[in-house]
């Protein structure tokens, strides 16, 4: 996977924005004001691309015993996120399915005002 396409897929979902609320190397998408995804732009500037992906706490337990390069998240909630190193033995596949899992984890989170206003926008 390469930075346009992890890119263009997180913004495909519904009601994404991008953010750079840390510094301006760690690329943040937000749903609902909540972020769901996050990334170094330098780590793949450098070929050693990493993403945080919110995650069930159960299923990342599990994907951690499964998979060398899915870890606890780096600076992050340990029981709730995952990093993933990506273009290793985690498939571009399952990357996306994670990345529909960690939006819907934060979507199911939001307001239910909040989800119907997003659910209700056109794509």
């Amino acid at each position: 996977m390469n930075l346009e396409t992890y890119y263009q897929y997180c913004l495909s979902k519904k009601a994404v924005t991008e953010h750079f609320p840390f510094d301006e190397d760690t690329l943040v998408f937000k749903v609902g004001g909540k972020m769901f995804a996050l990334s170094s732009l330098s780590q793949w500037e450098k070929g050693t691309p990493t993403v945080n992906l919110k995650c069930d706490p159960d299923k990342a337990e599990e994907l951690r015993a499964e998979f060398n390069d899915i870890q606890p998240g780096y600076h992050m909630s340990k029981i709730h996120w995952n990093t993933i190193n990506v273009n290793q033995e985690v498939s571009d596949k399952m990357i996306k399915e994670l990345i529909d899992h960690s939006y819907e984890l934060v979507f199911k989170s939001l307001t239910k005002k909040i989800q119907m206003e997003i659910i209700e926008l056109e794509n």
